[in-house]
């Protein structure tokens, strides 16, 4: 079981998919909650739908522009590179969710996910030399099916349940829309 370390420590299997989360320099609440959960799984979903309601920080991510390289830039890391074999994904206004089984290691992927969308968003928004992604991110190996299954519908129902679309193939910037799209027509 690989495991690399920042602030956090990330374990993962080499044959299991990974959900992971980063989020947007700055986008973090100063003070976190006092709550105690269950389990770790139900106090991160408690606390991603807080994040989803706080508007403290930067929303970059909810610019179409930006949310379109980064959603280019995740499905690039699947074809174009082969870092992974995609499952679902979300660009919402402040993060972004990704469940995949990689490929190559996971540090690998992340720095290049991060950089090459950092170096181009800042481009685009006029911001030179400063952060654009928050340095940690949140990674689960995914153990069963059922975990799977699970969330494959948190991460596409992402944007619903933060109320940006009524229906989670209406937002732009995720599998689910990307999948619902109808096929191009064949070229003659």
């Amino acid at each position: 079981m690989p495991e690399y370390r920042r602030r956090l420590p990330h374990f993962h299997r080499d044959d299991a998919y990974l959900f992971l989360t980063w989020r947007l320099h700055g986008s973090l609440p100063s003070k976190p909650t006092d709550c105690l959960y269950r389990t770790p799984g139900h106090a991160f979903v408690a606390a991603d739908r807080a994040l989803h309601s706080d508007r403290s920080g930067p929303l970059w991510l909810k610019q179409p522009r930006i949310a379109r390289l980064v959603a280019d830039a995740i499905v690039a890391g699947e074809g174009e590179r082969g870092f992974y074999e995609l499952s679902a994904w979300v660009v919402m206004p402040n993060h972004v969710h990704l469940l995949f089984l990689p490929k190559v290691a996971v540090p690998k992927t992340m720095r290049w996910l991060k950089a090459s969308t950092a170096h181009r968003a800042n481009q685009l928004l006029g911001r030179t030399g400063l952060p654009f992604w928050q340095d940690e991110s949140y990674d689960h190996w995914v153990r069963n099916t059922r975990e799977f299954d699970r969330i494959t519908g948190y991460i596409e129902a992402n944007p619903v349940n933060a109320g940006l679309v009524d229906s989670m193939d209406l937002w732009p910037w995720s599998s689910a829309a990307w999948q619902a799209k109808p096929p191009a027509p064949p070229a003659l």
